[in-house]
C-alpha cells in the first residue's frame, strides 16, 4: 500500500437503494445483512496483490463470537461467511463486492484491509459502516415475503394507535421517526446501556445477530425500571415534574431527550409510548414490528389467569390487590421465527415494554410467540404466561367490607377479556381487527378447551385455591339486571346523560337498594377522583323493566378528569333477599374536533403555509392554550406555538410555514392543549412532489 491513506469510497447513495436504507440521512454507510454492497477503494497501489479484508464489532472482536471476520477476494460470494468479489480495478483503485452472512451480527462495524505483500503491516483502516436486519432476504430470521408489510412493518414512519374503550374506539396519529436524525445512534447506544452489556460486552455483543435476543433486551430497555431506560412510567393521574403522557405525537424527542438528559427516563409514559418508542427502535434495526390495542385487558399479578375487582356497599370501586383490567392495553408484535421453538411458533411474536410484572427478575416481556397463546402453550418461553391472561382471563367482581375483611362474590364472567384486537392497515389508515389471531371464538367449546389446557399446563387444576369463589356461589342467579345507556353525546364539555335500566327477572315484586358513584380514571380503570353519588330505592312489579336517568354535569366533572378523559359509573344493587347485582360502564369523552389545512401544494425545500383551527365549545374562556406540531420528512423537531386564551365559542386559527424535505405521502401531526381540555390530537396526510 502506498504510503498515501488509501480513500474509500462507500456508494453510500446506490447500496443505500439496494438495501432499502435510502431514509436514513445519515452520511455513514447503512446496509442490510446478507445481501452485497459495493466499496471502491482509492489510492490502493497495486490492487492486483492479495487483499484480505476485516470486520469488527463490539469492545472485544473475536472470530469464535463471531464479531470478528477475516476474509480475502473469493470468485464468488458465499452464503454462509463474510465474503469480497472483486468488481473492477484500475491503476490506483479498486470496487469490491462485500456480502455478509445472513445470521450476521448487528451493529456499527470498522472495516479494515490488509496486503500481504508488505509482510506483518499492521491492518489501514478503512472506516465504519451499519449493518441491520434484513427482512427482504429469504435467509434472514426476519425475512418477511409480503413486500407491501415490509413497506408499513419496516418503513413507514407514521402509525396510528387505537384507545378508548371496547365500547367506544378512538384512535391517533403517532410519528416513529425511525430514520431522522440521530435516533439510529440512540438506538445502538440503547443496546450498550442495558444490564446484559453492562454485565458481559463481549457476549452481549455477539447475540445481536438474534432478534429474539434483541427483541427482549429492549423491552427491558425502553423502561426506566432496572436500567435506566428510555421512559418512566405514571399511572396516577399527576404528572408534575414530566410531560403528561398523553401529551406526546411522536417517539423522536422522547429518544432525543434521553440522549441529552444524558440517559436518564423521561417523565412520563404509559403503555402506548412504551409500545411506540419499541416500535421505532426495532423498525429502525430492521425487525418488522407494529402495535397492538387489546381492549378490556388482564393484569393478572399473581398468575391464576384470573382477575378479582373489589367494590364496597357504595359501589365504589376499591383500589385493592394487584390485579385489574385495562380499559386497554398496548403492546407490540415483531415478525422472526423461532429456531428455539420450532417453525409452527414463527412469525408475529409478543413484546411488552411496559413494566407491569417482572420476568428474570427485571422488568421486561416477551417474546411470546402468538401462535403459542392461540394455542395455550403457556409453557413455551417467553411469558407466555402473562400474556395469555391479558388476552383470556376469567373476571371475578367481589364485594369487600373493609371493617371486616370479608368478601362475597357478585358475579364472574368469562368472556369480558381480551375484545377487539387491534392493529393499523397495511398501507391504510384503518383499523384491522386481530382477536381471531389470539384465541379461538369466545365462548366455544374450543376456546374453553384452550383456557383448560393453559390451567392445566401452568398447575392450576390441581391446585386448591382458598382465594377461589366456591361453585355454589358462582352458581347463584341473581333477581334483578341491569345495564347502563347512554342518552346523548360522550364530549368533554358537555353533561353526561345516562340511564340506568333495571328489569326483574323474577315472577314476584323486588325491592333493592341502589348505591350509585362515578369517579374519573385512568386508563387502567384506577379510580383518582369521585365525582357524583347518590342511592335510590326501587321497586319492580314481577318482570318490569323501569328506566332511571342521570345526569351528570360538566360542572360537576370538569375538575376532576384525568387526561385520559374516561369516567367510570358504577350501581350496586343491594336486593332484598337476593345476591347483590353490580351494574358498571366505563365511559370514554371524546375531545372537541381541531382542524389541519395544507394551503397551496406541498413541494420539496419550499414553505408552503398550513393552518390549524380550533372552536372553543364550552360557555366559558379557554387558557394557557399550546400547540404542538411535528412530522417526519416535513419539519425537523417540534415545533411549539403559543396560542391565545379563547372566550366562549371564539375560533382560533394558527399559521405556520413548513419546508418538506423529501417526497412522497407524508404525515403531519398536531397536538392542542389548554386548561380545559388535554391532547386533543390530529394527523393530516401531506402529499410532497418534486
Amino acid at each position: 500500500i502506498a504510503a498515501t491513506q488509501p480513500s474509500t469510497n462507500w456508494h453510500v447513495k446506490e447500496n443505500a437503494r439496494d438495501h432499502h436504507t435510502s431514509k436514513f440521512s445519515s452520511k455513514e454507510l447503512i446496509v442490510r445483512r446478507g445481501q452485497a454492497f459495493v466499496v471502491t477503494f482509492n489510492g490502493i497501489e497495486q490492487p492486483d496483490q492479495n487483499l484480505t479484508f476485516i470486520a469488527e464489532t463490539g469492545p472485544k472482536p473475536s472470530k469464535q463470537a463471531k464479531t470478528q471476520a477475516t476474509f480475502g477476494i473469493s470468485s464468488t460470494a458465499s452464503k454462509e461467511s463474510w465474503s469480497a468479489v472483486l468488481q473492477s480495478t484500475s491503476s490506483h483503485s479498486v470496487s469490491i463486492s462485500i456480502s455478509s452472512p445472513p445470521n450476521a451480527v448487528i451493529g456499527r462495524y470498522k472495516l479494515s484491509v490488509q496486503t500481504t505483500s508488505s509482510g506483518s503491516s499492521s491492518p489501514e483502516a478503512l472506516g465504519t459502516f451499519v449493518l441491520l436486519f434484513n427482512p427482504w432476504s429469504s435467509g434472514d430470521d426476519v425475512f418477511m415475503s409480503n413486500k407491501a408489510e415490509c413497506e408499513e412493518y419496516v418503513l413507514e414512519e407514521f402509525g396510528i394507535i387505537f384507545a378508548g374503550n371496547k365500547h367506544h374506539i378512538n384512535s391517533f396519529g403517532w410519528n416513529f421517526g425511525q430514520f431522522q436524525g440521530d435516533i439510529l445512534n440512540i438506538c445502538l447506544s440503547m443496546l450498550d446501556r442495558s444490564l446484559n452489556y453492562r454485565q458481559d460486552p463481549a457476549t452481549d455483543v455477539s447475540h445481536r445477530n438474534d432478534p429474539k435476543y434483541l427483541g427482549r433486551v429492549l423491552s427491558a430497555m425502553v423502561n426506566g425500571n432496572d436500567d435506566q431506560g428510555v421512559v418512566l412510567g405514571n399511572w396516577s393521574g399527576n404528572y408534575e415534574g414530566g410531560k403528561s403522557p398523553s401529551s406526546w405525537i411522536g417517539s423522536g424527542e422522547i429518544l432525543q431527550n434521553w440522549k441529552k438528559s444524558g440517559f436518564k427516563p423521561v417523565r412520563y409514559g404509559q403503555c402506548w409510548v412504551f409500545a411506540a418508542v419499541l416500535t421505532t427502535v426495532l423498525r429502525c434495526l430492521g425487525i418488522p414490528t407494529r402495535t397492538i390495542t387489546n381492549f378490556s385487558s388482564a393484569h393478572d399479578a399473581d398468575g391464576n389467569l384470573r382477575v378479582d375487582e373489589f367494590y364496597d356497599a357504595s359501589g365504589n370501586h376499591l383500589d385493592r390487590g394487584a390485579d385489574s383490567v385495562w380499559n386497554f392495553h398496548v403492546w407490540n408484535e415483531s415478525w422472526f421465527s423461532r429456531r428455539d421453538l420450532g417453525p409452527s411458533y414463527s412469525g408475529w411474536q409478543i413484546l411488552d415494554a411496559t413494566p407491569q410484572e417482572e420476568s428474570g427478575g427485571i422488568y421486561q416481556c416477551g417474546p411470546a410467540s402468538r401462535n403459542a397463546i392461540k394455542e395455550g402453550d403457556v409453557d413455551l418461553d417467553y411469558d407466555c404466561p402473562f400474556v395469555f391472561a391479558e388476552v383470556n382471563a376469567d373476571c371475578m367482581y367481589w364485594n369487600y367490607d373493609p371493617a371486616t375483611g370479608k368478601k362475597t362474590l357478585i358475579f364472574s364472567k368469562s368472556t369480558l377479556i381480551g375484545e377487539f384486537i387491534s392493529t393499523k392497515a397495511v398501507g391504510r389508515d384503518d383499523r384491522i381487527d386481530i382477536t381471531n389471531d389470539y384465541k379461538y371464538e369466545e365462548g366455544s367449546r374450543k376456546e374453553r378447551d384452550i383456557f383448560k389446557k393453559a390451567r392445566k399446563k401452568l398447575g392450576l387444576e390441581d391446585k386448591f385455591d382458598p382465594t377461589a369463589p366456591t361453585p355454589k356461589e358462582i352458581e347463584q342467579k341473581p333477581d334483578i339486571s341491569g345495564k347502563f345507556k347512554m342518552a346523548g353525546p360522550l364530549e368533554v364539555g358537555k353533561d353526561l346523560n345516562l340511564i340506568l335500566v333495571l328489569e326483574n327477572l323474577q315472577s314476584d315484586v323486588k325491592t333493592a337498594h341502589v348505591n350509585m358513584t362515578a369517579w374519573s380514571t385512568v386508563y387502567t380503570r384506577r379510580p383518582v377522583r369521585e365525582i357524583w353519588k347518590d342511592s335510590i330505592s326501587v321497586t319492580l312489579s314481577p318482570k318490569e323493566e323501569k328506566h332511571f336517568p342521570i345526569k351528570i354535569s360538566y360542572a360537576e366533572y370538569q375538575q376532576q378528569l384525568t387526561t385520559d378523559n374516561m369516567i367510570q359509573i358504577t350501581a350496586l344493587c343491594h336486593v332484598e333477599g337476593g345476591i347483590q347485582v353490580l351494574v358498571q360502564r366505563d365511559v370514554t369523552l371524546d375531545n372537541p374536533g381541531i382542524d389541519i389545512q395544507i394551503l397551496g401544494e406541498a413541494k420539496v425545500n419550499k414553505e408552503v403555509d398550513v393552518e390549524v383551527v380550533f372552536t372553543n365549545p364550552i360557555d366559558t374562556e379557554v387558557m394557557d392554550c399550546v400547540l404542538q406540531v411535528e412530522g417526519s420528512d416535513l419539519l425537523r423537531g417540534i415545533l411549539e406555538i403559543d396560542v391565545p386564551s379563547l372566550k366562549a365559542s371564539e375560533k382560533s386559527s394558527t399559521k405556520f410555514k413548513l419546508t418538506p424535505f423529501e417526497t412522497g405521502s407524508k404525515h403531519l401531526l398536531v397536538n392542542f392543549s389548554c386548561d380545559k381540555f388535554a391532547d386533543i390530537k390530529a394527523f393530516k396526510t401531506v402529499n410532497v412532489i418534486d
